[in-house]
């Protein structure tokens, strides 16, 4: 799919936020090859992505949900509170069941694994950058069914019924995170943290602290397993 050009010999311009140097170089030599693409910064955290934004006016951010500090999607709540019109695309790990919907409701106007990133992301630039949405087959299928059943429950998964922010904290309780580093993660007090992590408790059905970090372990390491 061609990406409609502005004039003869533009290029649009592209900002790469990601955490992991390797990926994020690696996507930016994907990126660059692109007659009508360049990337014109990369950042791997909120503030400097902010920052980025802010100073470089991006055709396109290209953004991950895990950064330093806080999660991708607090960024781009962010961004598409202060740049309404600037268009972004997600690159991630993370299930898509589970974080794709969260990040378009966030303001994203894409969303890719990352598995699938070196054959499609392309196509998902371009798409994004022509106005349109990008996700997978199976994400805009289950969105469309829901739509024609007049329902909002999404592609099951018990994490979908937590928020963002107590999805962000099961996350991070899963990497072997303490409550007070969590809190120091997220600019949280102890006490907030604690009051989140009781909520997931109550949502995900489960009695003991114990639980939930077997719970949590055990997701985030099938997590890795399905990325890698």
């Amino acid at each position: 799919m061609k990406t409609p050009r502005r004039g003869p010999g533009h290029r649009y311009r592209i900002l790469v936020v990601d955490d992991h140097p390797i990926f994020r170089h690696g996507l930016a030599q994907l990126i660059s090859q692109e007659d009508d693409l360049e990337v014109c910064g990369e950042a791997e955290d909120y503030h400097d992505a902010l920052k980025a934004a802010s100073e470089l006016l991006p055709d396109l951010i290209v953004v991950d949900i895990t950064l330093k500090e806080t999660s991708g999607i607090e960024l781009i709540k962010e961004i598409h509170r202060r740049f309404k019109e600037m268009p972004m695309l997600v690159i991630s790990m993370h299930d898509e069941t589970l974080y794709a919907e969260r990040t378009l409701r966030a303001g994203a106007r894409g969303y890719i694994m990352k598995q699938e990133a070196s054959e499609n992301v392309i196509s998902a630039i371009r798409k994004v950058l022509s106005g349109g949405i990008y996700t997978s087959h199976r994400i805009t299928d289950d969105i469309m069914r829901r739509f024609l059943e007049g329902t909002s429950e999404p592609l099951e998964s018990p994490l979908n019924r937590l928020t963002d922010r107590e999805l962000e904290i099961f996350r991070l309780i899963g990497e072997g995170l303490s409550i007070s580093e969590i809190g120091r993660r997220l600019h949280l007090s102890v006490k907030t943290v604690g009051t989140h992590r009781e909520r997931i408790k109550e949502k995900l059905n489960l009695k003991s602290a114990t639980e939930l970090l077997r719970y949590a372990l055990h997701w985030v390491e099938q997590e890795r397993v399905s990325g890698s």
